[in-house]
Formats: structure tokens, C-alpha cells, sequence
């Protein structure tokens, strides 16, 4: 009988032992944009040395569609095991809640933030004929066109979009607004004369400005980029506090066990830490994140406090 029982406490210890594994089987990394995008190309860097450590696949599946909602219901609705990650982004997590009448999650109540990966900043671009060489010179040309002065963005409700609008709350613009399908035809136009300024990622923007079509006056970071230590922030140019970031970082569903969210936190800020990843990710225009679950967590809530009130003052509002 004493033999019985100690086998059957070995046996016991040995699943608990087991089911504490993590992963016990393939990661799916799910991706709210198609292949070739920026959000792909930083799944796919993340994928492959994740795989190496976790000594499981990582299976990168794009979902496109809906602003990341298709995407990011996947994660929010998947087992809480942390075998399915989503890499979300602004819209879908920050934004969502405000811009549509209904959505088929709710980020802060179904997602789990993990970690903060990259982010990025916009910048403000002109036709390169534009007299303005700064944005106070911007501004006051901006306000001399009135109700003629049109600006693009790379969508209704991007950061794009909501970055212009929160630059018209501060300096009291008028414009219109037009939304592209996108950063090239929103590019396109600028530089054809179509409309006439354009908030968006630098690197999406970079064979304009190669091709001196169009100019840049701005960047939103707290701090000027690395990328383009030349360019002076909207902040120090007149508009203390401002700042846009496009960013996206690792959820799974809420309710995923503490112990697995950290080994995920800390086994990706592991590895955005090595050098080869930096580079990459550097070359697409990224700044790398990392940082704990918590302050991610607090990040997008600043985030949504933000820019909700930027989107309800301008009555940005999806029909579905």
C-alpha cells in the first residue's frame, strides 16, 4: 500500500511538474495587418527568436481587416494559456472603444496586455514647395488658407487622422479632412498638391522625400528620433506636452495565468535586447520598447484617456 501511494505522488508531482511547462505546444502569433507590413515584419523578427527559446513553433497568422478588429477578437476570445498571442496596435486597443458603435470585444475587459514592442512617430509633411520651413510658419500658413487648407491621413481614425486633429485642437485650425486608403495614395496626394499636409510614419513617406516632392517640418515624439536628429519635435516648437506615437505591443486573452504572462514579458524583453533585433527593427524606422506588464498597462490607459477625448470632440464615429 506504501508503494501504491508514493507512486501515485511521484505520478501526481510529475503532471503538475509537466503542466507547468509552458508552452507544452506551437505559440500562434496572430497579426492584425497583411504580409510585408510593418506589424508582419516585427512578428516575424519576434517569431523566429522566440521559437529558439521556448523550443516551439511560432506560428505568424495575418488576419487583416476591420482596423485589427478581426485580429484582436481571435486573441481575445482564444484559450488563457498564452498560446495565442495578438500584436495590436492603437486602433484596435486605444482607439476602438471610441471611433465604433459597437465592437466584438472590449479591449481593457478581454485583452491582456503583455509588453510594449516598438513605436514610432509621425511627422509632418508638406508639398516641398510649401513656403513654411517650421511649424509656427505651418500654422500661420495653414490659417491664411481657411476652409480651403485640406489635409490627408492614411485612414479615418489613425493615428494619422487623430494626430492632425490633436495639432488643430492646440493652434485652433480650420481644414478638411481626407482620408486615404493608406500611407501611399495619402502620399501621393500631398505630393500631387491634392491636399496639403499629412501626418504619418517617416519610413512609409521615404521615396517622396528622397524624390524632394514633398518636405518634412515636424516629428511627434517627445524627443527628436534618432532616425532624423535634424528635425525639430512639435513640442519644442511651440507645443509643449505633444505627442503621438504609432505603437503596438503583445496581448492575449485576459485571464491568462500571472506566471505565463511574465515568462512572456520576460523572454521578449530578452529579446528586443539583442543587438541583431535592435538593428532590424531600427532599419523599419521602430524604436524599441519592452518594459513590464504593468506599465504597458498603464501606458494604454493614459493612451485612451487621450485620445478618446480627442476623438469624441471631433465626432469621429464608424457606422457599424
Amino acid at each position: 500500500m506504501k508503494k501504491f501511494v508514493a507512486l501515485l505522488v511521484a505520478l501526481v508531482t510529475c503532471a503538475a511538474a509537466s503542466a507547468g511547462i509552458w508552452p507544452s505546444k506551437p505559440v500562434r502569433l496572430i497579426v492584425p495587418a497583411p504580409a510585408g507590413s510593418s506589424l508582419d515584419v516585427i512578428a516575424r523578427v519576434l517569431s523566429e527568436k522566440l521559437r529558439a527559446r521556448w523550443k516551439q513553433p511560432v506560428i505568424v497568422e495575418n488576419k487583416a481587416g476591420a482596423g485589427g478588429l478581426i485580429a484582436m477578437d481571435v486573441v481575445a476570445k482564444a484559450p488563457r494559456d498564452g498560446l495565442t498571442l495578438g500584436l495590436g496596435f492603437n486602433g484596435p486597443i486605444a482607439f476602438g472603444t471610441f471611433l465604433y458603435k459597437r465592437m466584438p470585444y472590449e479591449p481593457a475587459r478581454d485583452l491582456m496586455p503583455v509588453v510594449l514592442t516598438t513605436s514610432q512617430p509621425n511627422v509632418l509633411a508638406v508639398q516641398a514647395d510649401n513656403p513654411a520651413s517650421t511649424l509656427p510658419e505651418f500654422v500661420d500658413w495653414a490659417r491664411q488658407q481657411g476652409d480651403k487648407f485640406t489635409y490627408a491621413s492614411v485612414g479615418l481614425g489613425s493615428s494619422s487622422h487623430l494626430t492632425m486633429e490633436l495639432l488643430r485642437k492646440k493652434t485652433n485650425l480650420p481644414g478638411v479632412h481626407v482620408p486615404y486608403p493608406g500611407s501611399p495614395p495619402a502620399g501621393l496626394s500631398l505630393a500631387a498638391g491634392e491636399t496639403q499636409a499629412l501626418f504619418a510614419v517617416e519610413p512609409a513617406l521615404l521615396s517622396l522625400i528622397q524624390g524632394k516632392r514633398i518636405k518634412l517640418i515636424a516629428v511627434t515624439s517627445a524627443h527628436r528620433s534618432p532616425r532624423l536628429k535634424d528635425l525639430p519635435t512639435v513640442a519644442e516648437s511651440g507645443y509643449p506636452g505633444f505627442e503621438s506615437l504609432a505603437w503596438n505591443g503583445l496581448f492575449t486573452a485576459a485571464g491568462t495565468p500571472a506566471e505565463t504572462v511574465d515568462r512572456i514579458n520576460a523572454d521578449v524583453n530578452a529579446v528586443l535586447r539583442e543587438a541583431s533585433v535592435r538593428e532590424q527593427l531600427a532599419q523599419q524606422g521602430l524604436e524599441i520598447g519592452g518594459g513590464s506588464p504593468a506599465e504597458f498597462s498603464s501606458f494604454i490607459a493614459s493612451e485612451r484617456a487621450k485620445w478618446g477625448a480627442i476623438i469624441t470632440e471631433a465626432g469621429i464615429k464608424f457606422d457599424q
